[in-house]
């Protein structure tokens, strides 16, 4: 279940619910969604990886450059040799290369890392790690080197794949991977799985069980539900204090918004409306300002205007006549007959035909034209003067403004005057009357509104004689009234300025995130339900992840335990993000719950540490097909290093299993047990020379043990011929599997392909020619094939070991051994051109 992207999972539990609701589950699945990206590092990378070797120079105990060869595959490999021999620099050495860091360092005084570099190869310090992996390109080569004088934390990385050229690395990339599945152990980090922080066992588990992508989830909806509650406590609490505030605020737009807040269900559009007709409308504040803003013209101004108009009006009726345009055609009419005469000469009236038109007329005539010419040309400026006096009096009269409201008319002008004589009354007295001041304001903004409204009809008002005599009282008493206005518009925003003015933020700093919370309210139920199945779906996820670790975990311990009086039981995760974490150990003692780890042994901690180390290392899915575990002895009875044996060749029969160890114990188990293992044994000589040798891997065992038949006298020689012969057989046989492992995943076959290749090879000849022919190789092709690389001594050799365990041979058997061991190391060196897949 752990390989199932924890979304998969998660859909599939909502989809099974019945009782999800639509959103709830689109809530979880978001949340998922939003903290999936991380998820794909540990997805991605090598996978099958095993260790070829670790070769080291001038790091730590290794002076001279040494090499740690290993046989990349599964099987027990057992790295000893006494304290200081420098087997610990390459357990060091390929953690650092592969992790850029130490655990064993860790926490340590500066001495442990100052003190990285050898005392007799000081000036070149590099590590070099082989790999095998799965895919195209399964050869992968990691090398740290350090410039002369450099410190530890300025190593450079490269790596190389194949035949490719090595590029720079950082080895970050692939730390996230290896601090997942940690598949190393130093003797330090034993006791601190089970003693250490409790979190930081919680969290590696939790990661490795792939929960953290639920966790992350779980905290968002968290955080995210946490939010909107605080904000509904929030304006909940503001909620009461506002209303304590308006209740006592001597305001009636306090009190009406009061009265909207008292309702469970405030509406939130008709606070928002009275607040915004209080400040904005022609009441509040910007209205009364406003107001203040207002003028008229000055009554000097008025004044001299309407005495020009008058005037001109005056000088206009002067010069008039009944008929103006009759004096005109008369004017007309002797011009043109004193240029007719002036034009012919004297001659009878050509109008009446009595009269002379001679001399005495002309003279007449000019003083008659002059007189009237003199009183049209007055009567004209009269007219002019009057048109102009006109428009100055129309400019004066301005439109009502809008500050003053709609032009309603007041239906009784005297009714309001004497409101307005009755205001202007009290406040000289000082009492207030039966209206509140914003009555009182907006019935005189009325008044003066109606006022402004007849002021401004006079520019469209017909002339007549009392016209001036308008403006002048018109304009008194608008100038009157707007004055009383607009002190009274003063006392109120005064007023406003030390009442309602400093409530209206507070109204709006409440107002907005109540709408919030109105918004957010079915957000908030959702949220809430998704947290609690998401608390519920945690836990059971949890543990059917948990509980094939908790299985691998107590079948270690069963067998390491050997003979302690401890019980391992149920191991649980407690806690998640932001809580107390920790790993629930359910340990007793002679079935006595509680005590268990304050009286286990440092030997039983360990052992228990181990049990919690390698299911984790070892889970399905985990990258990493190697194990590297150093001093794990250390404290342990005899019975409990036979237990660790046991288990450590369990593990091997699927991942590569390495162990350092000073203690010869373990090896000695090893070989007691008859259990599969190669044994390196590290010697440290002076100026830090460190060298590595076979001493106990299955094929020298069985040779050994060959060896030793012949010179035991006690067995019949029939009887010994055939026990050596199976030893060589079997020494062969362990040649060709770890042969045919090594080329097989070299070639880029999966792990559990070359298992199944491996089991299938039921035969020593099959074994060995699925070893150097390849999958698909005829066993009958195996004597040709062998013949033709190597030479017919070969053939010979396989035939007389396999046959010679069952039926007499003719071949000496010290002759066999020696055979059988040049035969292992031409396979051992043999490299074949292809392996076919």
């Amino acid at each position: 279940m752990c390989s199932d992207r924890i979304a998969e999972v998660v859909a599939r539990e909502l989809a099974a619910d019945p009782a999800v609701e639509e959103r709830v589950a689109e809530c979880v699945l978001a949340a998922l969604t939003a903290v999936d990206g991380d998820s794909a590092a540990t997805d991605s990378g090598d996978t099958g990886v095993f260790l070829r070797s670790i070769t080291v120079q001038g790091f730590r105990g290794v002076g001279p450059a040494a090499t740690l060869r290993l046989n990349p595959g599964p099987g027990l490999t057992l790295v000893v040799g006494r304290n200081g021999s420098g087997k610990s620099s390459f357990a060091e050495a390929a953690e650092f290369a592969l992790t850029g860091g130490n655990r064993r360092w860790d926490g340590r005084s500066t001495a442990w890392r100052e003190g990285w570099r050898n005392l007799h190869e000081p000036d070149t310090a590099r590590i070099d790690v082989e790999l095998l992996t799965e895919g195209a390109e399964p050869r992968i080569s990691v090398a740290t080197h350090w410039d002369e004088s450099a410190e530890l934390a300025d190593a450079q990385w490269t790596e190389r794949r194949g035949s490719e050229p090595a590029t720079s690395v950082d080895p970050r990339g692939r730390r996230q991977r290896l601090d997942l599945y940690r598949p190393f152990l130093s003797y330090s980090e034993l006791g601190a799985l089970v003693d250490g922080k409790p979190s930081d066992l919680f969290d590696a588990l939790h990661r490795l069980l792939g929960l953290d992508e639920l966790a992350a989830a779980t905290e968002q909806i968290r955080l995210r539900k946490l939010e909107l509650e605080r904000a509904v406590r929030d304006s909940r609490q503001s909620h009461a204090d506002l209303l304590v505030e308006l209740a006592e605020a001597d305001d009636e737009r306090a009190h009406g918004v009061a009265d909207l807040l008292r309702s469970p269900d405030p509406d939130l559009d008709a606070v928002a409306g009275a607040v915004a007709g209080s400040v904005l409308g022609l009441d509040g504040p910007e209205g009364l300002r406003a107001i203040l803003r207002l003028t008229v013209p000055d009554s000097a101004q008025v004044a001299a205007t309407a005495d020009r108009l008058a005037e001109a009006a005056r000088n206009v009726a002067r010069h008039a006549t009944a008929d103006t345009d009759a004096d005109l055609r008369v004017l007309a009419l002797l011009t043109r007959a004193r240029e007719h005469v002036t034009a012919s000469g004297s001659c009878p009236c050509p109008v009446c035909g009595r009269d002379e038109l001679d001399a005495d007329w002309i003279t007449a005539a000019d003083a008659e034209i002059a007189y009237r010419t003199d009183e049209l040309a007055a009567l004209q400026a009269a007219t002019a003067e009057f048109d102009d006096a006109l428009v100055a009096a129309r400019k004066l009269l301005t439109e009502r403004p809008i500050e003053l409201g709609s032009a309603t008319a007041v239906a009784d002008r005297s009714a309001a005057t004497i409101e307005t004589t009755a205001r202007q009354t009290n406040d000289v007295a000082g009492t207030t009357d039966s209206y509140s001041a914003s009555d009182s304001l907006r019935k005189g903004r009325e008044f003066v509104g109606q006022l402004w409204s007849e002021w401004a009809a006079l520019a469209t008002a017909d002339f007549d004689d009392r016209l001036p005599d308008r403006l002048r009282t018109l304009h008194a008493e608008l100038a009157m009234e707007l004055t009383a206005l607009q002190r009274d518009t003063r006392t109120e925003l005064d007023r406003l300025d030390t009442v309602w003015s400093p409530l209206v933020p507070r109204i709006l700093a409440w107002l907005d995130p109540a709408r919030a919370v109105a918004d957010h309210a079915s957000e908030l139920r959702v949220v809430k339900k998704a947290a609690d199945w998401l608390k519920s779906a945690t836990a059971t996820i949890r543990e059917e992840r948990m509980r094939p670790l908790e299985t691998t975990a107590r079948w270690v311990w069963s067998t390491l335990r050997q003979q302690s009086n401890v019980e391992l039981g149920a191991i649980r995760l407690q806690g998640s993000a932001g809580t107390a974490r920790r790993v629930l150990l359910d340990v007793t003692v002679d079935e006595v719950d509680g005590a268990a780890l304050g009286v286990m042994s440092q030997g039983e901690l360990h052992a228990l540490g181990l049990s919690l180390f390698l299911p984790r290392a070892t889970v399905a899915h985990s990258p990493f097909r190697f194990v590297m575990i150093d001093d794990p002895v250390q404290a342990m009875d005899p019975a409990k290093v036979d237990g660790l044996a046991r288990v450590l060749a369990e593990v091997a029969a699927s991942r590569q299993v390495v162990v350092f160890t000073h203690d010869e114990r373990l090896a000695e188990a090893v070989r007691r047990m008859q259990l599969d293992a190669t044994v390196l044994e590290v010697q440290r000589r002076e100026r830090s020379i460190v060298e590595v040798r076979v001493t106990g891997d299955p094929v020298r065992r069985y040779l050994d043990d060959a060896r030793s038949l012949l010179r035991t006298p006690q067995l019949p020689p029939a009887i010994a011929d055939e026990l050596v012969a199976t030893c060589c057989r079997s020494a062969i046989e362990a040649a060709g599997l770890a042969k045919a492992r090594q080329e097989l995943l070299a070639a880029g076959l999966e792990h559990g392909e070359v298992e199944r290749r491996v089991r299938n090879a039921h035969t020593t000849r099959a074994m060995i020619t699925l070893a150097i022919m390849g999958v698909g190789a005829r066993v009958d092709d195996l004597n040709k094939h062998l013949s033709a690389v190597g030479g017919r001594w070969l053939v010979g050799v396989l035939r007389d070991a396999t046959a010679g365990a069952h039926v007499p041979i003719d071949r000496p058997m010290r002759e066999l051994i020696s055979d059988t061991e040049r035969f292992i190391t031409w396979l051992r060196a043999h490299e074949p051109n292809a392996v076919r897949t």
